[in-house]
């Protein structure tokens, strides 16, 4: 690749994040906003070594970090390339933190607790309390299952249907993840380290199914909640459930372009236009 690389941008001596990770901000970036499309070939290693100013071993620990997260293969002797298909599982983690890199950064979720979202969020969290991420305002909507009406899941194996003690205990793990998020980021507030902040946590009568997550109205992450019969402790007496099994669910990646029509355009406008719509109608206040 030998045209211009000028939207790669340069390296920010006063960015605390060592080069490595910058240089794979940079070509993350440049991936999920298709100005290097599926299939291409990256610059190489020696070309972006001499933008950079850097020696070759971080430009490989750069690509290392983007090999990880799925969005590069490597191919001896020829280099590096854009996955064909980025709409596939990817991990969130490396996408909320990169979302704190804003100054504005909004955050929308829907699905069961939350308690995905509040593990995540603790990690970039505590790297705005050292001074490692330097947001300016952070503006959580979280959009949860209401579990003390009946519901279709999770439930009784038994009897295939609504229990009030199963509700209770899926109760407990809701609050609990609703609670974390609405603390964590209200700290950072009440500390003074960050100017504005905001959480707001709204409740639904509808079974969870999937989670979703919207990442600064221009990422999404998708992923289904599969339904299995496991035995849980209600009451400290063991209990068949039928249950939505929400860790380590695959989530799958869409990403808004310089293409209005382009598929991963199109599912993050659809999926906020979801999102708002059960806001704004059937969804109510938490009240914690």
């Amino acid at each position: 690749m030998t045209e211009n690389l000028d939207f790669l941008g340069q390296l920010d001596p006063d960015d605390p994040k060592q080069a490595s990770q910058q240089i794979a901000n940079k070509l993350r970036a440049a991936i999920l906003t298709r100005r290097l499309q599926p299939g291409d070939k990256l610059p190489s290693q020696p070309d972006l070594s001499a933008r950079y100013g850097v020696a070759r071993e971080t430009v490989k620990r750069a690509l290392e970090i983007l090999r990880t997260e799925r969005l590069i293969v490597t191919r001896q002797g020829s280099g590096a390339f854009v996955r064909a298909q980025t709409q596939r599982a990817m991990e969130l983690r490396p996408h909320i933190e990169a979302s704190f890199e804003r100054p504005h950064v909004s955050i929308d979720f829907a699905g069961f607790s939350g308690e995905t979202l509040r593990d995540a969020l603790a990690e970039a969290l505590d790297k705005v309390r050292v001074g490692r991420l330097t947001p300016e305002s952070i503006a959580v909507r979280v959009l949860i299952s209401d579990m003390t009406v009946p519901m279709a899941l999770p439930a009784r194996a038994e009897t295939q249907s609504d229990d009030p003690a199963v509700r209770e205990r899926a109760e407990r793990i809701t609050r609990r993840a609703a609670d974390g998020i609405l603390d964590q980021v209200a700290e950072l507030g009440d500390l003074g380290l960050v100017r504005s902040t905001t959480v707001d946590v709204r409740m639904h009568r509808a079974s969870p199914l999937f989670k979703l997550y919207i990442l600064n109205n221009e990422e999404v992450f998708y992923g289904f909640y599969p339904v299995v019969e496991r035995t849980v402790s209600i009451k400290g007496e063991p209990m068949a459930i039928y249950d939505r099994m929400g860790k380590d669910v695959p989530l799958f990646h869409y990403a808004v372009t310089d293409d209005d029509a382009s598929h991963g355009t199109q599912f993050v406008e659809a999926s906020r236009q979801w999102f708002d719509s059960v806001w704004s109608t059937i969804a109510y206040r938490y009240e914690g």
